[in-house]
Formats: structure tokens, sequence, C-alpha cells
């Protein structure tokens, strides 16, 4: 289901008597969650469902809908990348992600992205209501040790800042593992991806973070794409490998 249907294209106001509700545009490539998410949040969460769509569709959608909210299914491969697409959409919409898995990085990912709220794996279609409220008020609802992991983040950054983390002290095999930790492979997604051993990636993983003097996966890829912005990385002779694998660490 790319675009939306009949069904899902009644106005706000016609939902619930003059009161605007919020628009909600659902991301996911498998259809099945399309649907039923959307059944879901039409039924027990007080929001207009203005459609659904796919990944690969789904900026272009957003642009022609311009829903409020754009609910991101986060379980499936390259959907840390579409996060970051949909995040450059007018600021009047907010991309919430579901489907977040349980490290910390992912959450220091998401935020880098751009993401206005998310839902972690176990949650329940109340803690989904509590989030598409919170994000309509641009507030971020999350648990204390995620914003602890926040303001650490936020904190790492800050730190000597006259001194930022500079990509050239990371070998051209460490940029490209770099690279490939920014767009939510695992260690051994990447181990796969450049046809290495995981035990070898792990050891670049652990000097990358002692040269960039962070202790997160996030941290690092967070810091090096600040350090690099406005210049193109060698990634080892070639352009950045495409993502592949899930948002996982």
């Amino acid at each position: 289901m790319a675009s939306t249907n009949q069904a899902l294209q009644q106005p706000a106001s016609e939902r619930r008597g003059d009161e605007r509700m919020p628009r909600v545009l659902v991301v996911s490539d498998i259809r099945l969650f399309q649907e039923s998410i959307a059944a879901l949040l039409g039924r027990d969460c007080g929001v207009a469902i203005i459609g659904a769509a796919n990944p690969a569709q789904a900026s272009a959608i957003a642009a022609e809908l311009a829903p409020d909210i754009v609910l991101l299914d986060m379980t499936r491969p390259g959907s840390l990348d579409c996060a970051k697409r949909l995040a450059e959409q007018p600021a009047s919409t907010r991309v919430v992600a579901f489907g977040v898995g349980e490290t910390d990085d992912e959450v220091v990912a998401l935020a880098a992205a751009g993401v206005a709220g998310y839902l972690r794996n176990d949650a329940a279609i109340g803690d989904l209501s509590a989030v598409l409220a919170s994000a309509m008020r641009d507030e971020l609802l999350c648990s204390p040790r995620d914003a602890a992991t926040l303001c650490h983040h936020v904190a790492v950054l800050s730190r000597d800042g006259h001194t930022q983390p500079d990509g050239t002290m990371l070998s051209k095999r460490e940029l490209q593992i770099a690279g490939l930790i920014d767009r939510g492979l695992s260690n051994k997604a990447i181990a796969r991806q450049l046809g290495i051993q995981a035990t070898t990636v792990k050891n670049h993983v652990h000097n990358i973070l002692d040269k960039l003097k962070v202790h997160r996966r996030g941290e690092a890829a967070a810091c090096l794409r600040t350090a690099l912005r406005g210049h193109t990385p060698k990634w080892a002779g070639s352009e950045p490998p495409s993502d592949r694998g899930p948002l996982t660490s």
C-alpha cells in the first residue's frame, strides 16, 4: 500500500467534530504492519491516519501529504537512512520510530538522525499514544536511562570543544567501519560486508573508540560525522557501502 486509500483520506475534522486530530503517515515495507498499525492508531490513539507508504516512497508521499507525524518501522534494513531522509521534511512533520532495540547506541543514532520520538520493541498501544501526544507537543518521552544516555552524548560532543575529533586520525579501514556503524550495521554485518573476521571488526571498533575518546559506537559515529561535516571522507577508495543491516550494535 504505497499511497493512501480513500477510507484513510477523511479530513481530521470529519473524524472528531471540529477538533483537529494529528495526521499520521505510517511507513513500513511490511503491508501487514501498515494496515494493522493504522487500524490500531485510528481506533485507540485519537489520530487521523492519512496514509501508509513503504520506505522507498516515504519521503515523496510525506512531502505530498504533509503529515504531522510519520510513524516509521525501525525493524527493517535501511531504516536509519529512511529516518534521516524523513527528518529533512518541513519542521511541522515529526518522525516517530517504533520497533527500536534495547541498545543505547540506537537511541543516540535516532537522536542524531532527528527523530522526535521512539518506541522500544516491547511498547504497548498506550505507550504509542503517549509518545505521539508528546511528539505533537515537541517533547521527547523517554526513560530516565535514555535521558541520561542522551545527556552523556551531548556532554561528549561538548567536551574539549576546542579540540574536536579529527577524522584524519583514523585509518582508511577505520573510516570505512565508522561509516558502516553510522549506517546501523552490527560487527557481524560489517564483517560480512567487508569480507573480514568479526574479531577484526571488533578490534577496529575498539581503536576507533579509543582514538575518538568516546565509549559507545553511536557516539563515535556522531563525533566523526560532526568532525567531517563539509568534507568528503575517503572510504578506502570507494563510496560508502549501502546500508544492508538493521540498526543494531
